[in-house]
């Protein structure tokens, strides 16, 4: 094997943007790339190790020994080592060794490899990231599918055990398998976007891919990585979205990654006060490192680039923004400004924001973000963080506590589902039952809702029904669109089986129901995210456990009402409603088809009497633990005006 030469793919202006932490397109130059230098094919390697004493390059072409092949350092004291070695190819492994100054050899992986082993050695594989890709349409037309005024439906996967093989059970599909699968189910279902747990690479199959060794290299457990290219090809091809769970907030300390990464805190930062997750046991970044910034924000371009993601959904903020997260007094230390939020931490989410909506501005950024950090979903450039959308946290947890409450105690929780009216606007928000909520003794959605099975799911169906009316954008988790019984375990396929029972395709035509609905009415979505889009009606009938709202869309002859019956009790219902306005009814979660009791739902009499400070009324029979819908018909007294109006100038026109 040919010895290292030197080469290099950088100019003096990506030295001084790395250095300046404002490169964001460094998985162009850094890692191992195919190159031809005078004439002679191989690859081009580069790193990042500016306190090493040493760094080689290790694989089975040299015996993995670390004196055949060391790189070059720079001398521009940027830290990089690089060199080509001739007649390597792609998918050969390797390593960095990289030399301490304390003559300690690390044998790491590359920071920036596109492709890493599924074995204890876990080396990194040379590896392109080519594919052709078919999905110009989707792209063309991606803003408006990412729109806020638009409905966005997103169904949460665990590829790992969204669904298993069929003939072993034990064995994963792949990327493309699972593209033969998911891509039908999603559009049968309705789901407008799917959002993958994270597919970065991770050793360790209990941190569900949240604890990444290789940031810029699809797992692959499942495939290459343009078997996820296909899997994401094919979804956008029947206008399907996707979004990436992206983790910026730590890693963990596997010695081939990015842990001590040169025998020194490279990566993370050396105060364990913010550079330990003591709640993880996983190492934070130093946010402040301009060359971590680099790094991070690349990463980030890296999988709206070449995997075309649709937007990454950023886990753990609220672990990223606070100093004293998961820590005790004294094992923090406050800012400059003597309060606990981490502003080396807000100022490289307000950069990340900045440089993905700058160079694709028709994508999604989402923040997981449990606390009330204040404008987070407002632009940089008016004091906010940039985020596109944030996880509604609060409105997840008061509406499980809600519904966990039997039917005869719910007066006493009515506010937990009034109270989101107060702050739901303060953000653009996503309103998430997601993968943390089934799991760890959390139990399943249906086994969260109380009563016999009957009951169960029909709340679990009411549950739905106020979710997907509600202002706000959706996320479900897999499994739950069915009434999955089961916590979800990692290591399972979903109990798909399930729907051999009436009651569990019940629940899951319901949900396709309710995402047509969301999908296909504009007063669900279209104001989504301002306060003209809902108003009440009833948001104070304690003893009966009923809610009714409007949802209104930018135009005033698209209007529905949500009525919730959150008790086992019927009743004929008096309803106001506006003037010379006429109703149906277009969804009653009670219907016999969706596992409901079949009881009907039905205007009984129209009263143009006051009532709910409204000047006309509707008496409709409400079944029991229901949600239904009604679409505002037309506004009899304007059609008339507008006929009579029409007329007068019919007759006009005729005496001229």
């Amino acid at each position: 094997m040919h010895e290292v030469k030197p080469f290099s793919l950088f100019t003096e202006h990506d030295i001084y943007l790395f250095k300046e932490g404002q490169h964001f397109r460094l998985y162009e130059k850094f890692g191992a790339h195919e190159a031809e230098v005078n004439g002679e094919k191989g690859i081009y390697f580069s790193v990042w190790a500016p306190f090493a004493k040493s760094v080689s390059v290790i694989g089975n072409f040299n015996q993995w020994n670390s004196n055949n092949h060391p790189l070059f350092p720079r001398w521009d004291e940027s830290g990089i080592w690089e060199g080509f070695i001739p007649e390597l190819a792609l998918q050969e492994v390797y390593k960095y060794g990289i030399l301490t100054k304390e003559n300690i050899l690390l044998e790491k992986g590359d920071p920036f490899a596109f492709s890493w082993e599924q074995n204890v050695q876990a080396a990194s594989v040379i590896t392109s990231t080519w594919f052709e890709w078919k999905d110009e349409d989707w792209l063309k037309n991606r803003f408006k599918y990412n729109d806020l005024d638009a409905p966005i439906s997103v169904y949460e996967v665990h590829l790992a055990s969204w669904m298993r093989g069929t003939d072993n059970p034990e064995e994963f599909f792949n990327y493309r398998e699972i593209a033969e699968r998911l891509v039908p189910y999603l559009k049968e279902m309705n789901f407008t976007h799917v959002e993958f747990m994270p597919v970065m690479e991770y050793p360790y199959d209990p941190s569900w891919g949240y604890q990444i060794t290789g940031f810029f290299a699809a797992t692959s457990r499942f495939g290459s990585p343009q078997d996820l290219m296909y899997l994401i090809n094919e979804l956008h091809k029947n206008n399907i979205g996707v979004y990436l769970d992206w983790v910026p907030s730590h890693f963990p300390r596997d010695a081939n990654g990015l842990h001590v990464f040169d025998g020194t805190h490279l990566y993370e930062h050396e105060d364990p006060r913010k550079g330990f997750h003591p709640e993880w046991k996983s190492y934070i970044f130093n946010y402040g490192r301009p060359e971590v910034k680099s790094f991070l924000i690349s990463n980030a371009i890296f999988w709206l680039d070449r995997f075309h993601a649709d937007g990454l959904r950023v886990d753990a903020v609220t672990s990223m923004l606070y100093l004293d997260y998961a820590r005790n007094e004294g094992e923090w230390e406050p800012n400059i400004l003597g309060g606990n939020v981490n502003l080396e931490a807000k100022k490289f989410l307000q950069d990340f924001n900045t440089a993905v909506y700058k160079d694709f501005p028709d994508v999604m950024t989402i923040a997981e973000e449990s606390s009330d950090f204040p404008l987070l979903t407002k632009p940089v450039h008016d004091g906010g963080i940039g985020f596109g959308m944030k996880w509604m946290m609060g409105w997840m947890h008061d509406t499980l506590k809600y519904f966990k409450q039997d039917p005869i105690v719910r007066r006493d929780f009515h506010h937990k589902l009034t109270f989101a009216s107060a702050y739901m606007y303060n953000e653009n928000y996503m309103m998430p039952l997601s993968h943390d909520e089934v799991v760890h003794g959390k139990s399943s959605l249906i086994y969260k809702m109380p009563g016999d099975e009957w009951q169960k799911f029909a709340n679990l169906r009411a549950m739905f029904a106020y979710m997907f009316t509600h202002p706000g954008a959706k996320l479900l988790f897999m499994g739950n669109e069915f009434g999955q019984t089961s916590e979800w375990k990692f290591r399972n396929s979903l109990d798909w089986h399930l729907l051999d029972f009436p009651v569990h395709k019940g629940v899951q035509d319901f949900v396709k129901e309710l995402n047509f609905l969301y999908k296909n009415e504009p007063a669900l979505y279209e104001n989504q995210f301002d306060p003209h889009g809902f108003e009440w009606v009833e948001a104070d009938d304690v003893d009966n456990s009923i809610f009714i709202y409007l949802r209104k869309s930018k135009h005033d002859k698209d209007v529905l009402m949500t009525v919730l019956n959150l008790t086992p009790k019927t009743f004929d219902y008096k309803i106001g409603v506006n003037e010379d306005t006429s109703w149906e009814v277009i969804l009653n979660s009670d219907d016999e088809k969706y596992g409901g009791s079949g009881m009907k739902a039905e205007i009984l009499d129209e009263e143009k009497k006051p009532w709910m400070n409204r000047q006309n009324a509707i008496i409709i029979n409400l079944p029991p633990l229901s949600a239904l819908v009604l679409r505002q018909k037309k506004a009899l007294k304007k059609s008339i005006k507008k006929t009579e109006n029409l007329k007068k100038k019919v007759q006009i026109l005729r005496k001229l």
